[in-house]
């Protein structure tokens, strides 16, 4: 009897050991749940970075200026931000996988619009057909992810959503590149189609109709922990998507590099994303959101710096030494800015959560590139985008850290929990 009541208490400490490390076990359907949705969320990714490297042809084949073409990607992003809140309402009221399904069939159709454009004009409209159905699939693709995990694994889960992303902007540049070159800019529109296709048929196949319960969700907008995420969300946008935006164009417009060259020098900053995001998922799971975020502000922001100093080269090898603690810094932001809006709210508003969070990426992506269009409108030099990638460095520094401390350290609390304050 002794031996039985000494067991107990030595089982529950095994018991929170495992929960405290790995977590309780997650069934094979979440896991495929999962990469049916990262895979959706891959598409869109790619599709940004597939898109920025083929701009500059563009701008060549439908005669317009190299900074016009910024509006190529903000009528994506703006779409995809007017339809993100109406997608993420529709997600907690009829599921993930009706949302995504149709998001994907109207992503497709602004596809097959932008492959047979025959005017900028009609190409920012199909662009704006492409965001509309990006709005409907991020939150559904995101709340439909994590429904299969327990709140302390979904950092785990989220790591590997976080790695999809930075392997998507691995792939994008290569592809783009070798596309553009090889076909010309309109391969990229086409290729998007059958891409589609494939995370349509995943969806359909692994994602349940239903992914959350019916309870009442609340308003994730008025969570505290929710609006300091999507700061954090915009800000880590803001900074990649515009350094991204003016490095390729000053590669291939000043330096001489073809559009294959251009993608292949940042190849490196992606492949670093997204082995972070595993890392920070761990960390997230273990130490709370805060630590991995400052971390990736400060790598993020130093590295930076280095790349603004006047006279550095942008160009040779030796660029690529802050390039690594930016790709790490980025890597590190994805999975903590989710995993602490999901777990400050109910399963019935992780559409709504999820929402917020992609508007967040949105707006700052969308800053990103037209501030980087402003930039470009002049005179491309070296010390244009030294003085660009100093602002964001600036952002970084000034805005995210702080920022990054709003997320606190306390672990998220369990689903009943986070629904009872709800």
């Amino acid at each position: 009897m002794s031996r039985t009541a000494t067991a107990a208490p030595s089982g529950r400490r095994a018991r929170s050991r495992r929960h405290e490390g790995s977590g309780p076990p997650v069934d094979r359907s979440a896991w495929l749940r999962l990469a049916a949705c990262t895979g959706a969320a891959a598409l869109l990714q790619l599709d940004g970075t597939l898109i920025t490297v083929a701009l500059p042809s563009v701008a060549h084949g439908l005669h317009v200026s190299g900074g016009t073409t910024s509006a190529v990607l903000s009528a994506y992003f703006a779409a995809d931000a007017l339809a993100l809140i109406p997608g993420g309402e529709l997600v907690d009221r009829f599921g993930a996988r009706r949302l995504a399904l149709l998001g994907l069939a109207l992503f497709a159709v602004g596809a097959l619009v932008g492959a047979l454009a025959g005017s900028f004009t009609v190409l920012i409209v199909a662009r704006v057909i492409q965001g509309a159905g990006a709005g409907l699939v991020s939150p559904a693709a995101l709340a439909g992810a994590v429904s299969g995990f327990p709140p302390e694994r979904r950092g785990s889960a989220l790591g590997i959503w976080g790695a999809s992303a930075g392997m998507s902007n691995l792939i994008g540049p290569l592809l783009g590149g070798i596309l553009t070159v090889v076909f010309g800019w309109r391969a990229n529109w086409w290729a998007l189609l059958p891409l589609t296709a494939a995370a349509a048929l995943a969806i359909a196949r692994l994602v349940p109709s239903v992914v959350h319960g019916e309870e009442e969700g609340g308003s994730p907008a008025l969570n505290r922990i929710v609006f300091a995420a999507t700061v954090v969300a915009t800000l880590t946008f803001a900074v990649m998507i515009g350094a991204f935006y003016i490095a390729e164009q000053y590669l291939q417009r000043d330096a001489g590099f073809s559009a294959l060259g251009a993608s292949g020098a940042l190849v490196l900053v992606a492949l670093l994303v997204g082995a972070a995001a595993p890392l920070a998922g761990k960390l997230v799971d273990r130490h709370g959101e805060q630590t991995p975020a400052l971390a990736g502000f400060l790598g993020a922001g130093l590295g930076l710096v280095v790349l603004g100093i006047p006279g550095f080269t942008l160009d040779g090898i030796v660029t690529v030494l802050p390039l690594i603690p930016v790709g790490l810094g980025l890597g590190m932001l994805f999975v903590p800015t989710s995993r602490a809006a999901l777990n400050a709210s109910p399963r019935a508003s992780h559409g709504r959560t999820s929402a917020l969070l992609s508007v967040g990426r949105l707006v700052g992506a969308a800053v990103g590139a037209g501030l980087a269009g402003i930039a470009l409108s002049g005179t491309l030099t070296a010390s244009t985008v030294h003085r660009t990638l100093l602002v964001g460095a600036a952002v970084c520094l000034i805005v995210g850290v702080p920022a990054a401390m709003s997320l606190g350290r306390r672990r998220a609390a369990a689903p009943e929990t986070a629904d009872a304050s709800a």
